[in-house]
Protein backbone atom coordinates (compact mmCIF):
# COMPACT_ATOMS: atom_id res chain seq x y z
CA UNK A 1 0.00 0.00 0.00
CA UNK A 2 1.60 3.52 -1.48
CA UNK A 3 0.54 6.66 1.15
CA UNK A 4 1.46 10.35 0.72
CA UNK A 5 2.30 12.26 3.62
CA UNK A 6 3.45 15.50 4.15
CA UNK A 7 4.37 17.69 7.01
CA UNK A 8 5.84 20.86 8.11
CA UNK A 9 8.68 21.07 10.51
CA UNK A 10 11.05 24.60 11.79
CA UNK A 11 14.58 23.92 11.73
CA UNK A 12 16.36 24.18 14.73
CA UNK A 13 19.21 25.69 13.10
CA UNK A 14 19.35 26.43 10.21
CA UNK A 15 22.32 26.90 8.52
CA UNK A 16 23.40 25.05 4.90
CA UNK A 17 25.66 22.61 6.75
CA UNK A 18 22.51 21.29 8.52
CA UNK A 19 19.97 21.22 5.62
CA UNK A 20 22.42 19.60 3.11
CA UNK A 21 23.22 17.01 5.87
CA UNK A 22 19.54 16.43 5.84
CA UNK A 23 19.02 15.97 2.27
CA UNK A 24 22.06 13.89 1.97
CA UNK A 25 20.88 11.08 4.20
CA UNK A 26 17.35 11.30 2.97
CA UNK A 27 18.54 10.78 -0.50
CA UNK A 28 21.25 7.81 1.45
CA UNK A 29 18.45 6.02 3.65
CA UNK A 30 15.45 6.44 0.77
CA UNK A 31 16.51 4.37 -1.69
CA UNK A 32 16.81 1.35 0.48
CA UNK A 33 13.18 2.23 2.35
CA UNK A 34 11.39 2.80 -1.43
CA UNK A 35 10.69 6.06 0.00
CA UNK A 36 10.58 9.13 -2.54
CA UNK A 37 9.41 12.83 -2.25
CA UNK A 38 10.56 16.40 -1.74
CA UNK A 39 11.99 18.85 0.60
CA UNK A 40 10.95 22.76 0.36
CA UNK A 41 12.82 24.76 2.75
CA UNK A 42 13.04 28.53 3.13
CA UNK A 43 12.74 31.23 6.35
CA UNK A 44 13.53 28.50 8.71
CA UNK A 45 10.85 26.31 7.23
CA UNK A 46 10.62 23.24 6.00
CA UNK A 47 7.61 21.41 3.85
CA UNK A 48 8.12 17.96 2.88
CA UNK A 49 6.31 14.96 0.63
CA UNK A 50 7.20 11.90 1.58
CA UNK A 51 5.77 8.63 -0.77
CA UNK A 52 6.39 5.00 -0.35
CA UNK A 53 4.86 1.97 1.75
CA UNK A 54 2.80 2.72 4.70
CA UNK A 55 5.43 1.09 7.30
CA UNK A 56 8.37 3.12 5.97
CA UNK A 57 6.36 6.20 5.76
CA UNK A 58 5.19 5.80 9.28
CA UNK A 59 8.52 4.91 10.52
CA UNK A 60 10.51 7.81 8.87
CA UNK A 61 7.64 10.40 10.41
CA UNK A 62 8.07 9.07 13.59
CA UNK A 63 11.60 9.54 13.47
CA UNK A 64 11.57 12.97 11.85
CA UNK A 65 9.18 14.14 15.00
CA UNK A 66 12.15 12.91 16.97
CA UNK A 67 14.68 14.28 15.06
CA UNK A 68 16.45 17.28 16.77
CA UNK A 69 17.03 19.35 14.07
CA UNK A 70 13.18 20.18 13.77
CA UNK A 71 10.67 21.53 15.88
CA UNK A 72 7.11 22.23 15.59
CA UNK A 73 6.43 19.11 13.54
CA UNK A 74 2.99 19.29 12.13
CA UNK A 75 1.07 16.16 9.65
CA UNK A 76 -0.42 18.16 7.44
CA UNK A 77 -1.81 15.71 4.67
CA UNK A 78 -1.95 11.94 4.69
CA UNK A 79 -3.47 9.76 1.94
CA UNK A 80 -3.15 6.27 0.37
CA UNK A 81 -2.24 6.83 -3.29
CA UNK A 82 -2.05 4.84 -6.02
CA UNK A 83 0.78 6.32 -7.81
CA UNK A 84 3.79 8.50 -6.81
CA UNK A 85 3.27 12.15 -8.09
CA UNK A 86 7.34 12.52 -6.18
CA UNK A 87 9.06 9.30 -7.77
CA UNK A 88 11.59 10.67 -9.84
CA UNK A 89 13.49 11.78 -6.60
CA UNK A 90 15.13 10.24 -3.66
CA UNK A 91 14.86 13.95 -2.27
CA UNK A 92 14.06 16.45 -4.71
CA UNK A 93 15.13 19.92 -3.56
CA UNK A 94 13.39 23.61 -3.45
CA UNK A 95 14.85 26.46 -2.20
CA UNK A 96 12.16 29.32 -1.60
CA UNK A 97 14.23 32.27 -1.68
CA UNK A 98 15.16 31.25 -5.48
CA UNK A 99 11.75 30.80 -6.90
CA UNK A 100 9.03 33.21 -8.44
CA UNK A 101 7.17 35.01 -5.18
CA UNK A 102 3.82 34.97 -7.70
CA UNK A 103 3.98 31.37 -7.24
CA UNK A 104 4.15 31.21 -2.96
CA UNK A 105 1.68 34.50 -3.70
CA UNK A 106 -0.85 31.81 -5.39
CA UNK A 107 -0.99 29.74 -2.50
CA UNK A 108 -0.81 32.01 0.82
CA UNK A 109 -1.32 35.31 2.52
CA UNK A 110 2.36 36.32 1.32
CA UNK A 111 5.26 36.08 -1.29
CA UNK A 112 6.79 32.88 2.00
CA UNK A 113 6.73 29.59 2.40
CA UNK A 114 4.04 28.90 5.44
CA UNK A 115 2.46 25.64 5.38
CA UNK A 116 1.07 26.42 8.83
CA UNK A 117 -1.47 28.60 7.67
CA UNK A 118 -2.91 26.66 4.60
CA UNK A 119 -4.09 23.17 4.56
CA UNK A 120 -2.35 20.42 3.67
CA UNK A 121 -4.26 20.38 0.27
CA UNK A 122 -2.89 23.74 -0.40
CA UNK A 123 0.79 22.71 0.23
CA UNK A 124 0.43 19.49 -2.13
CA UNK A 125 -0.94 21.68 -5.01
CA UNK A 126 2.00 23.84 -4.12
CA UNK A 127 4.68 21.13 -4.79
CA UNK A 128 3.13 20.40 -7.14
CA UNK A 129 3.16 23.35 -9.19
CA UNK A 130 6.86 23.95 -7.94
CA UNK A 131 7.44 20.18 -9.68
CA UNK A 132 5.47 21.56 -12.77
CA UNK A 133 7.71 24.62 -12.97
CA UNK A 134 10.98 22.84 -12.78
CA UNK A 135 11.67 24.47 -9.31
CA UNK A 136 13.28 21.27 -8.16
CA UNK A 137 16.75 20.27 -8.00
CA UNK A 138 18.77 17.36 -6.75
CA UNK A 139 17.42 14.24 -8.87
CA UNK A 140 19.52 12.15 -6.78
Amino acid sequence: MLVRLIYASRAVDPSPAVIEDILGQSRQFNPVSGITGILCYGGGIFLQALEGGRSSINDLYGHIQKDPRHQDVVLLHYEEISERRFGGWTMGQVNVERINASILLKYGERAELDPYSVSGKVSLALLEELMATACIVGRA
